[in-house]
């Protein structure tokens, strides 16, 4: 699906900077940083911007967030059929601690947690940390 349609499907205007933000998690293959969209939008988008967007595309299920050990968050394009109500993303995240590279784990599920009565999960989230096939390889 094309960025278009993405926004319009979401209920969001198309606006140069939210094409600009989808534009590099198309061409990306591991997660990005608040700090790699800026440093790659700077000509076009301030830092605030930047921020609302990735909020907005977070809150319609465009993109999901990715827990680091640092406890910073990266952002990764949602594959399935997210909505504001739920993200159906709940896979493992693989982040090497060679290169910093993040990925998405599609097909590795995040174990289903049974929660006492009375909660209602949202989304769950795990990452795994090591050394990258690339990394191995070198």
């Amino acid at each position: 699906m094309n960025n278009f349609d993405i926004l319009k499907r979401k209920g969001l205007s198309v606006t140069e900077g939210r094409m600009k933000i989808l534009d590099l998690f198309k061409v990306t293959s591991g997660a990005l940083a608040h700090a790699d969209i800026e440093k790659q939008t700077a000509a076009v988008l301030d830092r605030v911007t930047v921020y609302r967007t990735l909020q907005t595309f977070v809150d319609k299920g465009i993109i999901h967030q990715i827990p680091t050990i640092d406890n910073a968050v990266l952002y990764a394009l949602c594959r399935h059929n997210c909505n504001q109500e739920h993200h159906a993303d709940n896979h493992v995240h693989f982040i090497c601690n060679d290169c910093a590279v993040t990925v998405c784990l599609d097909d590795v599920m995040v174990p289903e947690v049974k929660l006492p009565r009375g909660f209602r999960p949202l989304q769950s989230a795990m990452v795994v940390t090591g050394s990258c096939r690339q990394c191995r390889q070198n």
